[in-house]
């Protein structure tokens, strides 16, 4: 398995120059069947991550932009009736991939952003009554502006807990800037990547991660950070028990990648800022869309509570 991950990160960074921490966020997300939300102004290597993510897995990759006009059936597919066999024919939207780019998702009303809630939540989408499952292994890797950009929607609170992470890519340092500049990696490196592992070895690294072991001391520590969340005055809604679950989850994934077969509490450090600030509902409205100061509210959460030894 350590091999597999080695490959991975090492054929991403081929093409994507930034911080390594976003890769590994990438890869928590896949280890773990989760979904990656990245709040992030244009340009900054947000569909290049997605896409050599797809190419590094032999999968199938999918970029839908957002807009204002976009309906729910131009994401996950629509019945059309044919003339010819007198017959309903489904015709599969971009969701069924293995990676789903969802570029600015939250240009998009409500009902079209709630479309993707079947298909991250159950792996399927339902349409006229029947169930279609989406091929494994499925991640979207969904992009949003900044709430301060003109156009922009909220994404609902039940669209926020289907991703897994929420993060943000930023800038990258001067001299991964200026190899970019030379390189340009997403037009030449990008289009020659080839897969290092297959769609089957993924779902084995998914089940793999799934038995990680988890201690009880790790499970109460979780716990305690949830708790500590729902009793803090900056907040009037904390980490919910589907959130807790998220957190343990990114945890197993975090102790893969560091080629442990069990949960330690920096694993649970490492990925609880990215998998419960967007979960959370400030006590304060104008700080409902502010990331940043979500993000440091879980800090103080994190740091108020001592890890077991």
């Amino acid at each position: 398995m350590q091999d597999a991950i080695h490959s991975l990160r090492e054929n991403i960074r081929k093409v994507y120059l930034g911080e390594p921490a976003s890769i590994e966020k990438v890869l928590c997300c896949l280890l773990a069947r989760g979904h990656l939300l990245l709040e992030d102004v244009p340009g900054v290597g947000k569909t290049v991550l997605a896409s050599a993510v797809a190419r590094c897995v032999g999968g199938d990759f999918r970029r839908v932009q957002m807009t204002p006009d976009m309906l729910p059936a131009d994401v996950i597919g629509v019945s059309i009736y044919e003339e010819s066999t007198h017959e309903f024919r489904f015709r599969p939207g971009p969701v069924f991939a293995n990676v789903l780019l969802a570029d600015e998702i939250n240009r998009t009303p409500p009902r079209t952003q709630s479309a993707l809630l079947e298909a991250m939540n159950e792996a399927s989408v339902t349409i006229d009554g029947v169930t279609h499952r989406l091929p494994q292994p499925f991640i979207v890797v969904a992009t949003q502006n900044p709430s301060s950009f003109h156009g922009t929607y909220p994404l609902p609170e039940s669209q926020l807990d289907r991703f897994l992470l929420r993060t943000s890519l930023g800038y990258p340092t001067s001299e991964s800037e200026i190899r970019v500049i030379q390189e340009r990696p997403s037009t030449n490196a990008l289009s020659s990547l080839s897969p290092v592992v297959t769609l089957e070895q993924i779902r084995t690294m998914q089940d793999t991660t799934d038995q990680t072991r988890l201690e009880a001391s790790v499970a109460s520590y979780i716990q305690q950070l949830a708790q500590r969340s729902r009793t803090i005055p900056e907040l009037s809604l904390g980490l919910s028990t589907r959130g807790a679950l998220a957190v343990a989850q990114a945890a197993r994934a975090s102790a893969r990648l560091h080629d442990r077969d069990y949960v330690i509490p920096e694993d649970v450090a490492e990925h609880f800022v990215a998998a419960a600030s967007h979960r959370f509902t400030p006590s304060d409205p104008s700080l409902i869309d502010d990331a940043r100061a979500l993000e440091s509210i879980a800090e103080d959460v994190l740091r108020s509570v001592d890890a077991p030894l």
